[in-house]
């Protein structure tokens, strides 16, 4: 019988036959995975975004779906309708795409906010409600989603309480150039065809074991100190580049579900890397996507050019490592 870590191993190798590179993005899907929570991957087109999650998906061996964002997109073809059958006289439910194991909702920056928002009450509680009825969606239930960056033409930013329900901001980077060259090398090739390693009750057993990886009580602090810290790096005794006062600094920092989130990522981190337990070198390492999506800073410190990611990278500076 295969151990958890080994279980991972065999995910990562099977998404590796179709995916160059990426190893960050690709581990950072399964963590939200063991995690419960959604992922929201961020990067220019053309970087193998859509790909990783479509892979990905076909190797935990569970239903998916993918829908494209566009600016025509209403709720009712996300979650569904009701139907008025004239043969009966009555009504009936049409599920919506939503209601598969894996969502791809891929680009969802390019869909108004009232699309986008149709989302929460199934990210949040697992359910959906059409009418007067409420229905559960399949567990596991994973939302994955892509969008480009927030500059190009036709996205917008995604609403503050949608983004917070996500637990992870992945951004993917352009390959180095072997990895490029292998891409482009694989492209002459028949396409390689992805194997499920797991199904669902081997993944809802992966996060069981996930939920149990242990956390100290210095460890659990130290993470619930970065989160605070982001609310007031002043108090933190962050040093932040540029001119701009560290007290206006942020105008939104991490909520108490950061600090939740933050923990849970870190126990996921640790049973990927083999392990039982969590260090703050996990919550460390999870630091970054689990808050850069969670911190607003203030218009001041946008005009020094400064983001989320300098306050972030100031903050892990600045809070003591246990």
């Amino acid at each position: 019988m295969q151990t958890p870590h080994e279980t991972l191993e065999r995910l990562l190798h099977e998404v590796g036959r179709v995916v160059v590179g990426q190893r960050g993005l690709v581990e950072g899907l399964l963590i939200g995975v063991l995690a419960r929570g959604h992922v929201l991957v961020e990067g220019v087109p053309g970087v193998a975004k859509t790909t990783a999650v479509r892979t990905l998906a076909r190797a935990l061996g569970l239903g998916f779906r993918r829908i494209q964002f566009t600016p025509d997109l209403l709720p009712a073809d996300l979650l569904g309708t009701r139907i008025f059958l004239p043969a009966t006289g009555g009504f009936e439910i049409r599920k919506g795409p939503i209601f598969a194991p894996v969502v791809l909702a891929d680009e969802i920056n390019r869909a108004p906010a009232k699309v986008q928002s149709a989302l929460l009450e199934a990210m949040e509680e697992g359910q959906v409600t059409l009418g007067d009825e409420t229905f559960p969606l399949p567990d596991p239930f994973l939302v994955m989603a892509t969008q480009n960056p927030v500059e190009l033409e036709g996205t917008y930013p995604l609403p503050e309480a949608q983004v917070d329900r996500f637990l992870l901001k992945l951004l993917v980077p352009y390959p180095d150039e072997t990895e490029e060259l292998e891409i482009v090398a694989r492209d002459a090739g028949a396409p390689a065809d992805v194997e499920p390693v797991t199904d669902a009750e081997e993944i809802r057993a992966l996060r069981k074991t996930a939920a149990a990886v242990h956390v100290a009580e210095p460890v659990a602090a130290y993470a619930v100190r970065l989160v605070r810290a982001t609310r007031d790096p002043a108090e933190a005794g962050a040093a932040l580049p540029g001119s701009v006062d560290r007290a206006r600094a942020v105008t939104l920092g991490a909520s108490p579900r950061a600090s939740l989130l933050l923990v849970r990522a870190a126990r996921a981190r640790a049973l990927l890397d083999g392990r039982d337990y969590a260090t703050p070198h996990d919550v460390k390492r999870m630091a970054p996507d689990v808050l850069r999506h969670r911190v607003v800073v203030s218009y001041e410190a946008e005009a020094e050019g400064l983001g989320p990611g300098d306050v972030i990278e100031a903050v892990l500076r600045a809070v003591e490592t246990p």
